[in-house]
């Protein structure tokens, strides 16, 4: 008998063993080396902990041992862990030297060593341990019966130290539980720095005790108390993650300024003969709360005290909240309309010798600096804030683009050389819900760069930056992940971890994943599908939606006025996400088709084909009870007949038609139904070969 089961066992860790190309890993680790071996995993699997670390490692390990079992099942014996070295004999020991810090620069390195008789992580801080850990639920393998780890040695550590994710919950109120869900996935990729984007023109969304107008008056009754946001922050402490908030000033100021109407800077048209002179001490303009999306001309008046008595007031409340130490005030898209139509302010300008807005606007930066630092903050914000003169300890904050004029990297790199320390978002704009192929090449320090090695150190890293005017906590998730995992990688592998193919493959494990986390981006889908569908049953849908992907680049809301903030976002474009299930899948198949138009190679094209023509169908049928199927009708047909067309061609039962086919396929590039486009539109050019 003890010879069979030594057989058994052999034949299974032969069986077993896999190679790196088999894991699922993101970030991809700097080192990783799989050995023979497995370790298998039972009931009385145990962690011990040892070392100096700080108490979130015991919230950490006990979330590890919670999912564990919840992906395995085994109902796991070990409970909650609360301090070092409860378990001495257990199978996972933990050794961190020391706590851990939460801020840049801190070490972040975690050493995995997977044997088939224990498991080690050592690491200089817990954080690094938090870390390892989330690379080893990440190895978890399974076969028909049972789960087990490979064994395996891994070395890791950031290639940046800022790898963040901005969330705007100003122009949509995102709730304590979403933040907390997306802090829990930023983890689990290991992203460390939460900015929380707090303020904009549709709404001010913090507690200030002291000022409760700014809620009472500028929120709409949607806002974080002083509690919740203490929450949220120590939720994040303990997942390793910093947060910095925004208050975006001095445009941008809608909101602040509904509240506080006399510290703006918009000047009020007199009638009868009244002189603007003589009525500006008295008259205040009146503001109200965006309901659009775009860029508004209410701007703070920077030439008036009661600015800097009210920012500073706020900033006294606000700063104790947020332990860390960076404060991101904001400070872009400030046209200045308000300004130069303001004579007092031009007057300012001139008594102070500041030539240009940017000179003004760099003077009221200026002004907030001592206002932060008597909390111990560093001032951060976006580029428009790089003058000449504002004060090197400001991080750069760089978004602008080809979008918007600017050569790519262009302005990073203009902060570094600059002197600044600055972090990328250009091409980390997940809002814009382009393919994560873009993301995951775009760089902070490309190869070729010509930064010296000095100002390629300012260079922190980068941050996904989700706006939300299109997105509200139904499908915010949709919109983060799991392109954002993407982000992570860039920004914590090696620089030649580049395979699209493998990310591809391995996103598709890393997004089923984050569902455990409470990431909602998969099953709400289910849910606006059935809205559309008027509870008839979703497939037809699905499959639809899984070669379709929404408007791009803010193409969906031309103007900021076709959706206002209290618009429906339950529409079939909210259900579409960025790269459509399908898409990736139909293009490799086309890919190996035109190679080689074997019977083989022709059955996957055709699969597809034959699939979206019964899908069109199936939502005409659809539509006879459901009136939001309707506006996507128009683009399933021209799927489906330009499908048939290139079945009877390939199947040999008609003559290839090059005008009727482009005719066809011109239909399917249409971006007006619906507000979506076919991400397929590509691949099919390629196999018309037009």
């Amino acid at each position: 008998m003890k010879y069979l089961l030594t057989l058994l066992f052999v034949a299974f860790v032969s069986n077993a063993q896999i190679k790196k190309e088999q894991l699922d890993l993101m970030p991809w680790p700097q080192n990783i080396n799989l050995k023979e071996g497995i370790f298998p995993l039972t009931k009385n699997f145990k962690v011990n902990i040892t070392g100096n670390p700080n108490p979130r490692i015991f919230v950490g390990t006990t979330n590890f041992l919670r999912r564990l079992d919840g992906r395995t099942g085994l109902f796991l014996t070990q409970g909650f862990i609360t301090k070092v070295n409860e378990s001495p004999v257990a199978e996972l020991q933990i050794n961190c030297a020391q706590n851990g810090k939460i801020g840049l620069y801190e070490d972040e390195s975690y050493q995995l060593d997977i044997q088939p008789n224990k498991i080690m992580i050592n690491a200089t801080t817990d954080l690094g341990a938090l870390h390892a850990l989330e690379t080893l639920l990440q190895m978890l393998q399974n076969n028909s019966t049972s789960y087990y780890f490979p064994s395996a040695t891994v070395t890791d550590l950031p290639r940046f130290t800022w790898r963040g994710v901005m969330i705007d919950v100003a122009r949509h109120f995102q709730p304590v539980d979403v933040i907390k869900r997306n802090l829990d996935a930023m983890a689990a990729v290991k992203m460390n720095v939460f900015h929380w984007h707090l303020t904009d023109d549709q709404g001010w969304r913090i507690q200030v005790k002291k000022h409760p107008k700014l809620t009472s008056l500028a929120s709409d009754g949607f806002f974080y108390t002083q509690e919740e946001i203490k929450s949220v922050v120590k939720y994040a402490d303990e997942r390793g993650i910093l947060v910095v908030p925004e208050i975006d000033v001095p445009g941008h100021a809608s909101a602040i300024l509904t509240a506080y109407p006399e510290i703006g800077s918009k000047m009020i048209p007199f009638s009868n003969g009244t002189s603007e002179k003589n009525m500006q001490s008295t008259a205040l303009a009146s503001y109200g709360i965006e309901r659009n999306a775009g860029i508004f001309n209410p701007t703070l008046d920077p030439s008036n005290p009661k600015t800097y008595q009210l920012l500073s007031e706020i900033f006294d409340e606000v700063c104790p909240l947020f332990p860390g130490a960076y404060f991101h005030i904001g400070g872009d898209e400030n046209e200045g309309k308000d300004w130069d139509s303001n004579p007092k302010i031009q007057e300012f300008k001139k008594k102070n010798k500041l030539v240009t807005n940017h000179d003004l606007q760099t003077y009221f930066t200026m002004q907030l600096i001592p206002m932060l630092k008597k909390h111990g903050k560093q001032l951060m914000g976006w580029e428009e804030i790089m003058t000449k003169d504002m004060s090197k300890n400001a991080i750069i904050h760089s978004w602008k683009g080809p979008n918007e004029g600017v050569p790519v990297g262009q302005s990073l790199a203009n902060a570094a050389k600059n002197g600044y320390k600055t972090v990328l978002s250009n091409g980390y704009y997940i809002d814009l819900v382009q393919g994560v192929d873009k993301h995951y090449l775009n760089d902070p320090i490309p190869k070729g760069s010509n930064l010296t090695v000095e100002e390629k150190a300012r260079i922190l890293g980068g941050e996904a930056t989700m706006w939300s005017e299109l997105v509200t906590p139904l499908t915010l998730d949709s919109r983060i992940w799991p392109r954002t995992a993407a982000i992570a990688e860039r920004l914590w592998s090696n620089q030649d971890v580049v395979d699209l193919n493998s990310l591809h493959k391995r996103m598709k494990t890393i997004s089923f994943r984050l569902e455990e986390l409470g990431i909602t981006h998969l099953r709400n889908k289910d849910v606006i599908l059935r809205n559309i569908s008027n509870n008839q049953g979703i497939k037809a849908l699905e499959d639809f939606s899984n070669v379709c992907e929404p408007l791009k680049i803010y193409k969906r809301n031309a103007g900021g006025t076709e959706y206002q903030m209290y618009s429906p976002f339950t529409l079939f474009a909210d259900a579409c996400t960025p790269d459509a299930f399908d898409a990736f899948d139909f293009d490799t198949a086309v890919d190996r088709y035109l190679k080689n138009k074997n019977p083989e190679n022709q059955l996957l094209v055709s699969s597809f084909l034959k699939k979206w023509i019964a899908t069109n169908n199936d939502l005409v049928h659809l539509s006879l009870n459901a009136p939001l199927v309707h506006p996507i009708l128009p683009l399933s047909k021209s799927l489906s007949d330009l499908s048939q067309q290139l079945l009877l061609v390939m199947e040999n039962k008609q003559s290839l038609n090059v005008s009727l086919l482009h005719d066809l396929l011109e239909q399917c590039n249409s971006k007006d139904h619906a507000d979506v486009e076919l991400a397929v539109y590509t691949s099919l050019k390629k196999l018309i070969g037009a």
